[in-house]
């Protein structure tokens, strides 16, 4: 199959694919004699495994090792569930950060009066924080 049956197949678009193989992250399609890639089941199977780890969040490196490690089948599952709670790790840091953000735009929002008057405590705040 040709790489836009490929990427519909996959979900991803055909930039990403050619990306993931210009990084050596997916081997690169067989070409036909037309210089037209040529995709296998398998390859967009390997594409399908990438855009779901790549939707939970995982970085191309993290990637790089769950595929190495799904085709290792000697592989310690305990490998895998390190990749996995570094993750987790990751995004509880973020929804920490956002958590703290959210918070100072409440704070900031419940001291402005949001009427007609140009006063605005948020505005205040930006600027003091930039002229720092």
């Amino acid at each position: 199959m040709n790489i836009s049956e490929a990427a519909e197949r996959s979900g991803l678009p055909s930039k990403t694919i050619r990306y993931y193989e210009d990084i050596g992250l997916v081997e690169p399609a067989r070409r036909l004699d037309n210089g037209y890639r040529d995709y296998a089941p398998r390859d967009v199977h390997m594409l399908r495994f990438l855009s779901r780890a790549r939707g939970l969040g995982f970085s191309v490196l993290e990637c790089r090792a769950l595929v190495a490690l799904y085709a290792d089948a000697d592989r310690k599952s305990a490998d895998v569930k390190e990749i996995a709670l570094n993750r987790v790790s990751d995004i509880d840091a973020k929804i920490a950060d956002l958590q703290a953000m959210r918070e100072i735009l409440m704070e900031l929002a419940e001291t402005c009066h949001g009427d007609d008057r140009p006063d605005c405590p948020i505005i205040d705040d930006l600027a003091s924080r930039a002229a720092n």
